[in-house]
């Protein structure tokens, strides 16, 4: 065998000179030079002195909140596509972990995801899309560890309060009939439990959950803390021995690849358990590559979670375009594989949960940093990145100056690495499209003549994989279909008999959960029906509207007409509305501009430019009362709006000069079923 090793060695020694330069031309990939005495500075991998911390992955966030909302509705085969470049392993980012929002019915950064329960005894395992999207992941790899993490709560949980911590008991059994429906429903088994995302935690209610885990026979469920920063969660843990003993791993987020002295002597394992959050643009995947090595180097972090998976939600909603990958066109089938894909697939196609990292990491003396991994195995994965501050800033937090400048790098592999005969070779640069290249695969690395050692030339914005592994590789699918505005002309009767999903398609509920629902009353043309089903106002994570609303189509949208079935469920104080031009989302919600046309119960009518209802353009009598369906006509053109009911002009060429353009919308005054049918927008582009 050695001696096989050696001639294939020999026979390709004049390729190591060049090794790097593949296909994609010499200039353009730069030369990694196979033991020459290039001046550069030497880094030894070495596993003589035991081994780092235990690697625990690199995953992303379906939720806080609705980031996946889109993709659901896109057509076959593109959604398996989208699935595929997330999970499946050796393709795209194959990613390790999928963290979840566990829905609580508030409005949690780009829409509100429904709650398992509505209700004190509302028991649901199918609203939603995350359970869906649990399901998906794990057929691709079945070895993804799963987490769940609330964000908001149902209303009935506070007993009044906007807090759910009221009744710790209740609490603990909301959550952990989460994770025993995630089961029995879906056959999911949810590795991790949070707390409750970047809010307070309660010690006692911590113990409490671990408690009833136990109790449910849950015992090999996880429980981090405190999913917001390092403290008071490390020092709290250092003073109490039952808190520490209950928590397994403390998740901070955005922690700038830093921890703090009391997180490292609770010798728990400590995860960056959400970062990124940066338009996934070249500056994003530089942040994002920055980050996965540093936050190891620097922080000790053995597990990094980006926020968020896909970008599947309405652009022009709070951080539009941060997910790893885009995919915000579900009418079109239009996606974009962003190069955080692939920066993600440097570190998750060569590594696994279980391996080690090396005590051997550290910063490049000239900016970058590099670390290496082993499966303990005799498999090794080393990842060199080079990117420059300018290209690498994260959303937050700030980012200290530092320089990254050309530089030759010669690593030297000792103890049990030192037999190690080749290292396939994946490459990355960042910039400018004529230099540009996405996870590509260069001449892999001979190292049998060169005394383990080799040496890269390194220019900044670079990312090296170096690996003993082979089953790398680079997915790919035909082009998708061409990006497409919404449809101008767009309806939906909710007549479907047995959905799939919960939500209608499209519809991105922004306060309040509208459902598809059948009304069993009305066998006519209203049996099935869109309905908003929160009764009470949720525990909230964000600044959640007074009122509820649920927004659709394309923002850029000026001149259109909204026509919708509405039906009143609450005598006297109800009311519902239709509005276009709405200019505002996700956790700005409340300050919502636009044009919203209103009919209440009691009889009225009115036509505000804002949601909140402060900016009130007309208002009168309307022949309107509860339980009865009503149909309503909105036109907006230009500087003016009118008004229909059932046909009849209630109000017109009322003047609306702000917003010039905006989404569609339907909800209601406040908390209150209400229900909408044959909804229609016709846009004049």
């Amino acid at each position: 065998m050695a001696e096989h090793l050696l001639q294939a060695s020999r026979q390709r020694q004049v390729k190591v000179m060049t090794a790097a330069a593949g296909s994609a031309g010499q200039a353009a990939v730069p030369l990694l030079l196979c033991a020459l005495l290039a001046p550069g500075s030497a880094y030894v991998l070495d596993d003589s002195d035991g081994l780092g911390r235990e690697f625990d992955g690199i995953g992303a966030i379906s939720g806080g909140g609705a980031t996946s909302r889109l993709l659901v509705n896109y057509p076959e085969p593109y959604r398996s596509q989208i699935l595929d470049y997330l999970f499946k392993p050796n393709f795209g980012a194959s990613l390790h972990i999928l963290k979840v929002e566990i829905g609580g019915d508030g409005q949690t950064t780009d829409g509100t995801e429904p709650s398992h329960m509505h209700y004190a005894l509302d028991e649901n395992y199918f609203r939603g899309y995350e359970w869906w999207l649990m399901k998906e992941a794990k057929k691709r790899n079945p070895k993804i560890t799963l987490m769940g993490l609330p964000w908001s709560f149902p209303g009935w949980l506070g007993k009044g309060f906007n807090w759910p911590y009221v009744n710790l008991q209740l609490t603990a059994y909301y959550v952990v009939s989460w994770i025993v429906g995630a089961k029995h429903y879906h056959d999911l088994d949810i590795d991790y439990i949070g707390i409750w995302n970047e809010r307070a935690f309660d010690i006692n209610y911590i113990k409490v959950l671990r408690r009833m885990l136990n109790y449910q026979g849950l015992q090999q469920v996880k429980i981090i803390a405190s999913d917001n920063l390092w403290e008071p969660i490390s020092a709290s843990m250092l003073v109490d021995s039952e808190l520490l003993r209950v928590i397994d791993v403390i998740g901070a987020h955005y922690p700038g690849t830093r921890t703090v002295k009391d997180a490292r002597l609770t010798e728990k394992k400590l995860w960056s358990s959400e970062d990124f959050s940066t338009l996934n643009s070249d500056v994003g995947a530089g942040c994002w590559g920055r980050i996965l090595n540093q936050n190891y180097i620097n922080g000790y972090m053995t597990a990094t979670i980006a926020w968020n998976l896909v970008a599947s939600y309405y652009e022009q909603l709070p951080y539009g375009r941060c997910g790893l990958m885009t995919a915000q066109e579900p009418w079109s089938g239009h996606y974009v594989v962003e190069a955080p894909i692939w920066i993600s697939a440097h570190t998750t196609q060569f590594t696994q949960p279980g391996w080690y990292y090396l005590k051997t990491v550290g910063h490049l003396e000239k900016g970058g940093s590099y670390v290496a991994l082993t499966d303990g195995l005799g498999n090794l994965t080393i990842i060199v990145e080079t990117m420059s501050h300018k290209h690498s800033m994260c959303i937050r937090p700030l980012l200290p100056y530092f320089n990254v400048s050309r530089q030759f790098a010669t690593f030297s592999l000792k103890g049990s690495f030192s037999e190690i005969p080749e290292l396939q070779v994946w490459y990355t640069k960042l910039g400018k499209p004529s230099e540009r290249f996405l996870f590509k695969q260069l001449d892999s690395l001979w190292l049998l003549d060169s005394g383990g050692s080799f040496t890269l030339e390194l220019q900044e914005d670079e990312l090296f994989t170096l690996t003993t592994l082979t089953t790398g590789s680079k997915g790919s699918y035909l082009l998708p279909p061409k990006s497409q505005p919404f449809p101008c002309v767009y309806k939906d009767d909710f007549n479907v008999d047995y959905p799939f999903f919960s939500e209608a398609p499209n519809f991105a509920d922004q306060t309040g959960v509208f459902e598809y629902f059948m009304n069993i009353e009305d066998p006519g043309e209203h049996r099935f029906t869109l309905r908003q089903v929160l009764n009470q106002r949720p525990i909230t994570w964000a600044a959640d509207a007074f009122n509820t609303i649920s927004i659709i189509g394309d923002y850029k949208w000026s001149n259109l007409t909204i026509k919708c079935d509405v039906y009143l469920e609450t005598p006297e104080k109800g009311g519902v509305f239709i509005a276009g031009r709405v200019n505002k989302g996700g956790i700005l919600i409340r300050s919502a501009r636009g044009v919203f046309f209103w009919i209440f119960a009691n009889g009225t009518y009115r036509v505000t430019g804002d949601l909140a209802g402060w900016i009130i353009y007309t208002s009168g009598h309307a022949d309107v009362t509860a339980k009865k369906w009503y149909t309503l006509t909105l036109t907006i053109n230009g500087g003016f709006s009118s008004g229909t009911l059932n046909g009849k002009p209630l109000w017109k060429n009322v003047s609306v000069n702000f917003p010039k353009n905006g989404w569609a919308a339907i909800g209601t005054h406040s908390f209150e079923f209400a229900q909408f049918d044959n909804f229609r927008v016709e846009a004049i582009h």
